[in-house]
């Protein structure tokens, strides 16, 4: 009995000059704001009758957010016709991908089940996200023939490059990352793409200094495969996979943080296997996002100047955010928001704690008299959203908008 091989997937080509230029035109009327270049372009402060307002200089939409949202508009304009199915979310913004679903783009688990592939035909487009995909769910998916919009971080697959590169060389990958995350699930899967390759992610340093410590005088097995569970390889087994090691991190970790777990990891194979042998049992690339990383230099650059307040805008899922919100709740009071709305008076804001996991309630939040707010958004908050906040800031304190705008 003969063993067909799967169709290849279908190459698609959507940067054609007539549909780029349409979607632009789209992209901006839906995300653009007139009033946050305006502050951009006057040195990222506005101010009027005690209220100032300063933009980080860096925050909002990074090149593969802007990458993303564009191929999936594109696919739309290009396929009119065509069912056109998302894994999981474009990106972890929530007003984001009600558009992409208002496009008429469906949605199906990041990770599908056998269920949801089946409903899938050949002549279907397929968008991943990008944070990537699990190796395993492309597989499925090639086998069904599907278009491929692919729309992965460049950045994400440098790491994907790594992560293989360790595999290839029985080098145990150790991912700082969240294991529940999208980006980590596929990095991690990449470890284990030809088979052969294992992974442990660890999210905090807490959990590296265990593995130091397991590294160096050994433990309970049970305990450490309890302790990390979902978070391993198949088969890991710590006091075999833990000899030779390489770090790869989630590209929206904080880059002090990822560097720290390596320096940590580093120095328990130096104790463990001596300076000299240090080549053959650990290994080091930087892999953490550029866009990331500016916009968290660019919170620690204004987090120096005077503020009463921080407010930062974006999805409550989304890691690059996260770790904005968490700078700034180690120096004043931060307000982690998704939208304009959360902002219901200048009495009441409602916003995530992500201590507590969810959205809590703070009272008396908005000072009286003459107050600076600082804000900032993660690499998935659209301008337009940035613009309802600062508009919403405003008419609080009685400023009217139009004046606002006349007056700067």
């Amino acid at each position: 009995m003969s063993t067909q091989a799967p169709p290849a997937p279908q190459k698609i080509n959507l940067r054609r000059p007539e549909i780029m230029e349409a979607v632009q035109a789209q992209v901006l009327s839906h995300y653009r704001s007139e009033l946050v270049e305006r502050i951009r372009a006057k040195g990222h402060v506005l101010s009027a009758d005690g209220l100032s307002v300063k933009l980080a200089k860096e925050f909002g939409f990074c090149y593969g957010v802007e990458r993303a949202i564009d191929l999936a508009y594109a696919a739309r304009r290009a396929y009119p016709d065509r069912r056109i199915f998302l894994l999981g979310e474009i990106i972890h913004n929530p007003e984001v991908n009600d558009q992409i679903g208002r496009l008429g783009i469906a949605t199906i688990a990041s990770n599908p089940r056998d269920e949801e592939i089946n409903q899938l035909r050949p002549e279907d487009l397929v968008i991943i996200p990008a944070f990537g995909t699990e190796v395993a769910t492309r597989r499925k998916l090639e086998e069904k023939g599907c278009l491929f919009v692919d729309t992965t971080c460049g950045d994400v697959m440098s790491v994907w490059k790594r992560v293989r590169q360790y595999s290839k060389d029985s080098v145990t990958s150790i991912i700082h990352g969240k294991a529940w995350h999208e980006e980590t699930k596929a990095t991690s899967s990449q470890a284990r793409a030809n088979g052969g390759g294992h992974y442990l992610v660890v999210f905090t340093l807490a959990e590296t200094d265990y593995v130091c410590n397991y590294i160096l005088n050994g433990g309970n097995k049970d305990e450490f495969l309890a302790k990390f569970k979902g978070a391993y390889s198949e088969g890991f087994d710590p006091d075999v996979h833990l000899q030779a090691i390489g770090v790869a991190n989630q590209t929206t970790m904080l880059r002090g943080e990822t560097e720290d777990v390596q320096r940590r990891l580093k120095n328990a194979m130096i104790q463990k296997f001596g300076a000299g042998e240090i080549e053959k049992h650990f290994r080091f690339f930087d892999t953490i996002c550029g866009a990331t990383q500016d916009r968290q230099d660019a919170l620690e650059k204004l987090l120096r100047e005077p503020m009463d307040l921080l407010v930062v805008i974006g999805g409550y899922n989304s890691s690059n955010t996260s770790h904005l919100a968490e700078m700034g709740e180690a120096k004043l009071p931060t307000y982690f928001i998704k939208n304009a709305a959360k902002m219901v008076s200048d009495k009441l804001i409602v916003h995530y704690d992500q201590h507590k996991g969810k959205e809590v309630e703070t009272q008396n939040w908005l000072p009286a008299g003459p107050i600076t707010v600082g804000i900032t958004a993660g690499a998935s908050c659209p301008n337009n959203l940035i613009e309802d906040t600062i508009r919403r800031l405003f008419e609080l304190r009685g400023i009217s908008v139009k004046e606002l705008l006349e007056g700067n």
